[in-house]
C-alpha cells in the first residue's frame, strides 16, 4: 500500500470551524478575527483580559543536531499536544510560522507531518495571514526612510559608511547578499554598499516575537540602532520617526494566529525567527496567551538544542519571565546512524554499532538541557525501517545518561502513538524544576559568548579579532552589557563546520562579526561561514511545487 504524503493527509483533514476551536479555549467569537473558516487572529483586548489568570505548564520540544535523515521536531511537538489532550489534559501547541525561503529551497514545509500536523497546511506554508509580509514591509519602510532622510539633507548627520540597517525579503537569494544601492545619478540619492537578509533574520521579526503588546512593540522598534554619525553617535529608528508607521504596519501581525491540529486541538502559529541566525522561537505573546488558556503548552525551539534550546532559555525565557517545566529531546534511529558515519542511502539497513557510535550527539544535548535545571525525556521519532535492536540501543544509551527514551509513533498513529510520552511529560512537569539560564546578566558580552561556546558547544575557546572585542566593550560602555547573546552559526554541528557530526572536541568557535539588536534586546555573534541571507540549493523544492489539475498545491512535503 502506498504511503500518503503529508499534503495528501492534510487535504483529507476533517477541520472544525475556527470559532469552535476558539470555544475550546474559552475565546468568545467576537474576539476572533477570522481569516477564512479555519484560521483566525486573537484580539488584543481579550489577551489583556487574561492578565490575572494562573499559567499552565510550559513544555519545550527540542532536538539533536539536524541531519539529512530527518528528526521531526515539529511533528513531535504537534503529536505531543494531541497526546496530552488525548489523556485528558487541556493542551495548546505553540509553533512558528514557515518562511517561504526554506519552503521553496530545501524544506518544502514546516507544519509537522503524517498524522501529527497543523492545518491548513498549504496556507501555513505559504502566505498564511500575511504576518511575514507585514514584517518585511515594516523593515523596508525603515530602510527607505533612512535613505530618504539622507537624500533630503541628512539633518541627523548620518555617516553613510556606518549605516547598519540592511533590507530584507522572505526568500533565499544569494545574489542580494552584498550590493550597491542608489546608483543612477543625483535623482536617486547617494550610492552606498548594503545588502539583504532574509526576513526571518530581521530584527523586526525578533522584536515582534519578543514584544508583550503594541506599546512594547513600538518602544522596541524605536530602540533599533540604524546608523552612526562620524562621531559614532548612534542613530535610532525613532530619530528617523519611523517607529509609529512601522507599528501601524505590524498592528495585525502582532495578533497571534489560531489554527488546529488534525485532531482538532488548538494551535497558535505565530512568528518565525530562524534559530541558526536569530533566536528561533515563536512569539512571546502567543506563548503567554496559551499559558493562560491551557493546562499544558507545548512549544518548540528551532534546530538542535545547542542553538534553539539555548536561545529559548537564555533569550526568550529570560526576557519574558518564562519558567519551563520540562523538556523533550527528539531523536531518530536514522539520525544516530548518520552521526555514526552511515551514508543516507544505507540508513535502511540495520546497524546497531553505528547507532551506538552516533549516540554521543544525543548525549551532549541531554547534558546541556539538564544543565539548565530541567527534567528531560527523549522522544524516539519512529521510522518504519527502525529495528527493535536499534531502538533498544538508543534506549540503553539514554538510560546511561540518567534519562528515559520513549518510542513514539505519532507520525503514523497520531495521538494514539504518543500516549506514553504524554504521560511521562506530565509526570516530569509535576515534579521539581530548578530552571536557570546559562549565564548571569552582568557577565561581560565576550564572556557570555565564551560561556555558550564552552558550556554548550564544548569548544576550547573563542577566536575574535581585537576590533570585535573592542566593539563589544563599546556597547558595554553604552549600557548594552546586560544583553544576552544570540549566536548565529551552522545548525548541523556543535562546531562551525557543518560536516562535523557527533560530539566533537578540540575546536574553537570563530566570531567574524557582531551586531547590536538593541530593539530586540540581544547581541548577535556571527560565527564561521553562516549567512544571514541563505541561497537556494542546486535543486530547490520550488522546482516541484505547482498546482495540479484540480487547482490543489503539489510539492509541499
Amino acid at each position: 500500500m502506498a504511503i500518503k504524503t503529508d499534503i495528501e493527509i492534510a487535504r483529507e483533514a476533517k477541520k472544525r470551524p475556527i470559532m469552535e476551536i476558539g470555544a475550546k479555549l474559552g475565546i468568545p467569537s467576537e474576539h476572533l478575527l477570522p481569516y477564512g473558516h479555519d484560521k483566525a487572529k486573537v484580539g488584543q483586548e481579550f489577551i489583556k483580559s487574561l492578565a490575572g489568570r494562573p499559567d499552565g505548564k510550559l513544555i519545550l520540544v527540542t532536538a539533536i543536531n539536524p541531519t539529512p535523515a530527518g528528526e521531526g521536531k515539529t511533528t513531535t511537538t504537534v503529536g505531543l499536544g494531541d497526546g496530552l489532550n488525548r489523556i485528558g489534559k487541556k493542551a495548546v501547541v505553540c509553533i512558528r510560522e514557515a518562511s517561504l525561503g526554506p519552503n521553496f529551497g530545501m524544506k518544502g514545509g514546516a507544519a509537522g507531518g503524517g498524522m501529527a500536523q497543523v492545518v491548513p497546511m498549504e496556507e501555513m506554508n505559504l502566505h498564511f495571514t500575511g504576518d511575514f509580509h507585514a514584517i518585511t514591509s515594516a523593515h523596508n519602510l525603515l530602510s527607505a526612510m533612512i535613505d530618504n532622510h539622507i537624500y533630503w539633507g541628512n539633518e541627523l548627520e548620518i555617516d553613510e559608511r556606518r549605516i547598519v540597517w540592511r533590507r530584507v525579503m522572505d526568500m533565499n537569494d544569494r545574489a542580494l547578499r552584498d550590493m550597491v544601492v542608489n546608483l543612477g545619478g543625483v535623482a536617486n540619492g547617494f550610492p552606498r554598499q548594503t545588502g539583504f537578509d532574509i526576513t526571518v533574520a530581521s530584527e523586526v521579526m525578533a522584536i515582534l516575537c519578543l514584544s508583550n503588546d503594541l506599546e512594547d512593540l513600538q518602544k522596541r522598534l524605536g530602540d533599533i540602532v540604524v546608523a552612526y554619525t562620524r562621531e559614532k553617535k548612534p542613530i535610532y529608528a525613532r530619530d528617523i520617526k519611523a517607529d509609529g508607521a512601522m507599528t501601524v504596519l505590524l498592528k495585525d501581525a502582532m495578533q497571534p494566529n489560531l489554527v488546529q491540529t488534525l485532531e482538532n486541538n488548538p494551535a497558535f502559529v505565530h512568528g518565525g525567527p530562524f534559530a541558526n541566525i536569530a533566536h528561533g522561537c515563536n512569539s512571546v505573546i502567543a506563548t503567554k496567551t496559551a499559558l493562560k488558556l491551557g493546562e499544558y503548552v507545548v512549544t518548540e525551539a528551532g534546530f538542535g538544542a545547542d542553538l534553539g534550546a539555548e536561545k529559548f532559555f537564555d533569550i526568550k525565557c529570560r526576557k519574558a519571565g518564562l519558567k519551563p517545566a520540562a523538556a523533550v529531546i527528539v531523536a531518530t534511529v536514522r539520525a544516530m546512524k548518520m552521526n555514526g558515519g552511515v551514508a543516507k542511502a544505507d540508513l535502511g539497513t540495520e546497524n546497531v554499532e553505528a547507532v551506538q557510535k552516533g549516540c554521543p550527539n544525543l548525549g551532549r544535548h541531554i547534558a546541556n538541557v539538564k544543565g539548565f535545571g530541567l527534567p528531560v525525556v527523549v522522544a524516539i521519532n519512529h521510522f518504519y525501517s527502525d529495528t527493535d535492536a536499534e531502538v533498544a540501543a538508543v534506549k540503553a544509551y539514554v538510560a546511561e545518561q540518567g534519562a528515559e527514551a520513549i518510542l513514539c509513533k505519532h507520525w503514523a498513529l497520531g495521538s494514539a502513538g504518543i500516549e506514553e510520552l504524554a504521560k511521562k511529560v506530565v509526570s516530569l512537569a509535576e515534579g521539581p524544576s530548578a530552571f536557570k539560564p546559562l549565564y548571569a546578566d552582568d557577565l561581560g558580552l565576550f564572556a557570555k559568548i565564551e560561556a555558550i561556546a564552552k558550556g554548550i558547544y564544548r569548544a576550547d575557546g573563542v577566536e575574535a579579532d581585537k576590533s570585535i572585542r573592542d566593539q563589544l566593550k563599546t556597547w558595554e560602555a553604552a549600557g548594552y552589557g546586560h544583553l544576552p547573546i544570540c549566536i548565529a552559526k551552522t545548525q548541523y554541528s556543535f562546531t562551525t563546520d557543518p560536516s562535523v557530526r557527533g560530539a566533537p572536541t578540540g575546536f574553537t568557535i570563530p566570531v567574524r562579526e557582531v551586531r547590536l539588536s538593541a530593539g530586540a534586546g540581544f547581541v548577535v555573534a556571527i560565527c564561521g561561514e553562516i549567512m544571514t541571507m541563505p541561497g537556494l540549493p542546486k535543486v530547490p523544492s520550488a522546482e516541484v511545487i505547482r498546482l495540479n489539475d484540480l487547482g490543489q498545491v503539489e510539492g509541499l512535503f
